[in-house]
């Protein structure tokens, strides 16, 4: 438990490829009537240097990326950090939709029946070095009859039967994070998919029930999830993301990847016809060589080509999952290269649906935070560790037993 007096305050982990960054949550139902039970009140950042492609290459790195992060942010909210919630993300994240059938024991769905249905569907074969990251319930149906229900408990049937979704990872991935967090000194109070997380944050119910697809672009990877009906459907990483822009940059102009980095973030566009012809930028060269001057069209026409294979890749998965006529509410871009000027008017022009950037909703607090799409993981793990430790309604199983009496087991070891 996170301590600041006695209020109950909520950590998210973002762990990623470029940076690792510590939000802190305070949760308060009311929260001066917004409507939002959490305000962020701490943030801290630090170049992640032990990451590659969202899986730990570096122990050692990712311990210290993590510690300075995490003292940014006890600095900046004025407590003690001991338990965070950490996001997990890489292509070794696979997904399954699975059927589980239980009997209903007592004529009436109670809770426990979810849990023993939910437990049914998981009883899938995985590879030995694969676990179950989430086990997500999409929809249930009561004695063959009764379809496409939410939230079954209270009523009468005799056999239960759930349609989930399946996250799962490789362990050893899942160790190491793990482990890194642990080696801090914290307990990792759940380990969250990045994309699911974002998901909580950026998403609208409206855009949930039509159908979405939701395409985090990191540094390291670009994580998808589509939504349909409400409840998640599909969910993929691919190897490509906003790294690969610069090091096309790096490429293109001969100049050390921190100054690609640089010109990225301050000229670069993902739509060629947005720079003109006589739009030019200054590069600095490699060693004592003296800078250079290059059209801005030359580079957003490089940066352009990137953003076109990234889109041909989430169109090609979208196909794959097989919902791509289910997302009719369009695409949500997040992460920190969505961010970039031009992308959501290729997106459009390249998928011919509706496009919009999506930002962190339903926290307030720091404004840096709460509107910037880079923090969506962020926010999004704080908002499901405030429903977690505050539940209003099902939350998501995280695939292993004993959820509740872990966490009062970990509540038992942080107060005495």
């Amino acid at each position: 438990m996170n301590r600041k007096g006695d209020k109950s305050l909520i950590v998210g982990l973002d762990i990623g490829t470029s940076k690792v960054v510590a939000l802190v949550g305070e949760y308060s139902p009311d929260n001066n009537g917004s409507g939002n039970p959490i305000e962020v009140i701490g943030i801290g950042s630090h170049e992640s240097r032990g990451l590659r492609k969202g899986v730990v290459v570096d122990i050692e790195s990712t311990v210290q990326s993590i510690q300075r992060a995490v003292e940014e942010a006890e600095l900046m909210a004025g407590c003690e950090i001991r338990s965070v919630y950490a996001s997990i993300s890489g292509s070794h994240i696979q997904c399954r939709n699975s059927q589980g059938i239980a009997p209903i024991r007592d004529g009436e769905v109670s809770h426990g029946d979810l849990d023993r249905v939910l437990e049914a569907a998981k009883a899938v074969a995985i590879p030995a070095d694969q676990k179950i990251l989430h086990a997500i319930p999409r929809d249930y149906v009561l004695d063959d009859s009764q379809e496409g229900i939410r939230n079954p408990v209270g009523m009468t049937g005799v056999r239960l039967e759930v349609h989930a979704h399946l996250v799962v990872c490789a362990q050893s991935a899942a160790a190491n994070v793990s482990k890194c967090v642990q080696r801090c000194g914290l307990q990792v109070d759940d380990l969250v998919l990045g994309v699911l997380a974002s998901s909580q944050a950026v998403l609208t119910s409206d855009e949930r029930e039509l159908g979405v697809v939701l395409v985090d672009i990191g540094a390291g990877t670009t994580d998808i999830a589509v939504f349909v009906h409400g409840a998640i459907a599909h969910s993929a990483s691919l190897p490509i993301a906003g790294d690969k822009v610069t090091e096309d940059i790096a490429h293109m102009l001969r100049t050390p990847t921190p100054e690609a980095e640089q010109i990225k973030v301050r000229y670069a566009c993902a739509l060629a016809q947005m720079a003109t012809a006589e739009e030019s930028i200054q590069v600095p060269s490699v060693g004592d060589r003296p800078p250079r001057r290059m059209p801005r069209h030359s580079l957003a026409q490089a940066v352009q080509a990137r953003y076109e294979e990234l889109f041909e890749m989430v169109q090609a998965e979208l196909r794959r999952s097989g919902f791509e006529q289910h997302v009719r509410a369009g695409m949500v871009l997040t992460g920190g290269a969505s961010k970039m000027e031009g992308v959501v008017e290729l997106a459009e022009e390249m998928l011919q649906m509706p496009v919009r950037v999506g930002i962190p909703q339903h926290v307030t607090g720091l404004g840096e935070v709460v509107g910037n799409p880079v923090h969506a993981t962020g926010v999004g793990l704080l908002l499901m560790g405030s429903q977690i430790e505050h539940p209003r309604r099902p939350v998501i199983s995280a695939g292993r037993a004993g959820s509740f009496f872990n966490k009062l087991k970990n509540w038992y070891r942080g107060e005495f």
